[in-house]
């Protein structure tokens, strides 16, 4: 999660299980719970211990490359090459398009995302889903961000790259989101019309086992203001969040706040939603009850840190997250519901 940007999400809802007992849930679909179908079974398939193994990889590339995965770099790409084998090895059909970046010496390096998606399903309604691949310079990014990269390389080789979906599933890999958001803006911006026009949806990935962590959900449910995303996202959130209660825990509503890959999605008015478990800000005592975990203490105190290590992941987290995810792209991508654009 890139750092110059973020600033602490503001909560704009108390939980949306509360907002389901008064009543007030957006239109769209009628409920994120599986049906029996393609939801449901990826949710069974999909582990957190099957996530970690991915982290392990992406932990191993860094200590091989100085300690980090920044981009550009060795380590970074390393993980490119990495995440880009085990999704040609699923099925998928894979590239690694380029992008541009400014580096601090003024200078501006080639980069390389990477973009997999399903043989199957209409390419015309695309559900998507993203994770940041970089890390920061100082550490190897292991919950920040290798967490998601983990858990959507989980999802993927458990989805397979010929799924049985109505719509096709791409997932995108970021590079220079920790510099500024290079790999998603330069992605989104190259889209000609009809092509970002595909994207149904963005689902963003980014921090998902801080160690003392939570359970937010980006995707508001007042639709008021921008930084609650285009028409369509509280859709998103209210989906992610049912997927979340069914792990156990009750979800947080936050507004997207510019600090991650969803801003670019955002911008070009796709519905967006998004999921993390807390960065450097605070855990209060409500949460605390609410998760567990420990109150006055940050959710990550590894974060953008060199501690930022295998060791440092909340598995439990990581295995609720992964499921939640699971079970949202399962649903949106075999359900007719239209979300509002």
């Amino acid at each position: 999660m890139r750092a110059a940007a973020r600033a602490a999400a503001a909560v704009i809802g108390a939980v949306l299980a509360a907002a389901a007992m008064t009543g007030c849930a957006p239109p769209g679909p009628a409920s994120g719970q599986p049906n029996g179908t393609l939801s449901a079974q990826l949710k069974a398939e999909v582990t957190g211990e099957g996530a970690v193994a991915h982290a392990q990889a992406l932990q191993r590339i860094a200590d091989e490359n100085g300690g980090t995965r920044v981009s550009p770099g060795p380590g970074y790409d390393a993980s490119v090459d990495y995440v880009a084998g085990v999704l040609r090895d699923a099925g998928f059909a894979v590239s690694t398009p380029t992008f541009r970046m400014w580096q601090h010496d003024g200078g501006a390096a080639t980069v390389r995302n990477v973009i997999a998606q399903t043989r199957t399903g209409n390419p015309e309604h695309l559900v998507m889903v993203g994770a940041h691949l970089d890390s920061v310079r100082d550490g190897p990014g292991i919950n920040d961000n290798a967490s998601g990269v983990a858990s959507l390389l989980e999802i993927a080789v458990r989805l397979g790259g010929s799924p049985p979906v109505a719509d096709a599933i791409r997932f995108g890999f970021w590079g220079g989101e920790e510099e500024d958001l290079y790999g998603s803006t330069g992605y989104v911006e190259g889209l000609a019309d009809a092509e970002r026009s595909a994207i149904a949806l963005y689902v963003n990935v980014d921090m998902v086992a801080s160690p003392n962590g939570g359970y937010f959900v980006q995707g508001s449910a007042d639709g008021r203001t921008s930084r609650s995303g285009p028409p369509g996202s509280a859709d998103i959130g209210r989906v992610l969040a049912d997927q979340l209660a069914s792990t156990g825990v009750t979800a947080e509503l936050t507004r997207f706040d510019e600090s991650s890959d969803y801003e670019p999605f955002v911008e070009a008015g796709i519905p967006t939603g998004g999921v993390l478990a807390g960065d450097a800000d605070t855990k209060t005592g409500e949460q605390a009850r609410a998760w567990g975990g420990r109150a006055g203490e940050v959710f990550d105190p590894c974060y953008h840190s060199a501690c930022d290590r295998l060791d440092n992941l909340n598995r439990t987290a990581l295995d609720r997250f992964s499921d939640a995810i699971a079970g949202t792209l399962g649903y949106f991508a075999t359900t007719d519901a239209q979300l509002a654009r």
